[in-house]
């Protein structure tokens, strides 16, 4: 890939707590040329999997998940963290890095069947995305793929993932 989108990443070490380092995209949607590569970059490595959705987890993986349905012309789906969905709801509960919580869906989505491409910020031990991937075929959608911002290899978290998975950009930790 021609884009290099580790020029656009801030690190904050120790946050959100000890031990922890932040990657921060917030340098890749301030800057329009970035951002516009960045969609394209995300476009084009999903296009081959002809999703029917391109499904993003609350919060920052919206931020990408609706410029990539628009220009493979799908629809794009929501999974909420916990309590932030109205109707009946499937929830998941998984560990993090750093805590636990829970990710939802609402039942009536209609995602049977279809294929599913999920875009997120960031992998790291997999487990958010992993609870994701749980919903969407819960609700009997099929994952082709997970493409990610930033993949954190040294924590193995693709392991846990159905489906193919890319990254724009990996660090080893």
């Amino acid at each position: 890939m021609a884009f290099d989108l580790n020029r656009h990443i801030t690190t904050y070490p120790d946050f959100p707590k000890d031990g922890i380092t932040f990657y921060d995209i917030s340098p890749v949607l301030e800057d329009a040329a970035a951002l516009k590569n960045c969609v394209a970059t995300l476009t084009e490595l999903a296009r081959p999997y002809r999703p029917d959705l391109i499904a993003g987890i609350d919060a920052r993986g919206f931020l990408f998940v609706t410029p990539v349905a628009l220009s493979l012309g799908v629809g794009a789906l929501m999974i909420r963290k916990k309590g932030k969905l109205p109707g009946k709801v499937i929830d998941h509960a998984y560990a993090l890095e750093y805590g636990e919580a829970s990710l939802a869906i609402q039942e009536d989505r209609q995602i049977e069947g279809k294929t599913i491409v999920l875009v997120d910020d960031l992998l790291a031990t997999g487990g958010t995305i992993a609870a994701a991937n749980h919903l969407i075929t819960a609700r009997g959608g099929k994952i082709a793929a997970n493409i990610v911002l930033i993949e954190l290899t040294g924590l193995k978290g693709r392991s846990q993932l159905m489906g193919e998975v890319h990254a724009l950009q990996q660090y080893e930790f």
